[in-house]
């Protein structure tokens, strides 16, 4: 039993491995609440919606992807692979866009979308509270 145990934690170490999708970005406390029902965030409220948040390093864009639970995904403006002073820019397609380095990010997963980037975007947490208040969270 004793084996069969460490065999089990070697086993689990050796799967792990370190994730370094965003050492670029700062680590900063993320807790924005949004309410649905405000104008700027109406278009949440439908599946492919999405709007631009404050919060975060550049701001925060959330999407309703219209599925999963929940069906909201929110990723941090700033562009993970270079010091860049604008924010990533998101034209309603399936990609965020850095206007520095011209590099892509999936809006599915975050993953760099352009050869040569190491680094996802960071993506939040997004809570639902209720029907009408979601809270984003990177804790």
């Amino acid at each position: 039993m004793r084996t069969l145990f460490l065999l089990f934690l070697l086993f689990s170490f050796s799967s792990c491995e370190k994730n370094e999708t965003n050492d670029i970005l700062p680590d900063i406390d993320v807790n924005v609440t949004i309410d649905l029902n405000l104008p700027q965030y109406i278009d949440l409220q439908i599946p492919s919606g999405w709007a631009y948040t404050t919060g975060g390093i550049k701001g925060i864009l959330v999407l309703n992807t219209g599925t999963g639970t929940p069906p909201y995904k929110a990723f941090d403006r700033a562009c993970p692979n270079n010091d860049c002073s604008s924010a990533m820019i998101f034209d309603g397609s399936l990609k965020l866009k850095c206007p520095c380095d011209d590099s892509e990010y999936s809006i599915i997963d975050g993953s760099p979308q352009t050869t040569g980037n190491p680094h996802f975007a960071r993506e939040y947490r997004v809570n639902v509270i209720n029907a009408t208040t979601l809270n984003i969270t990177n804790f």
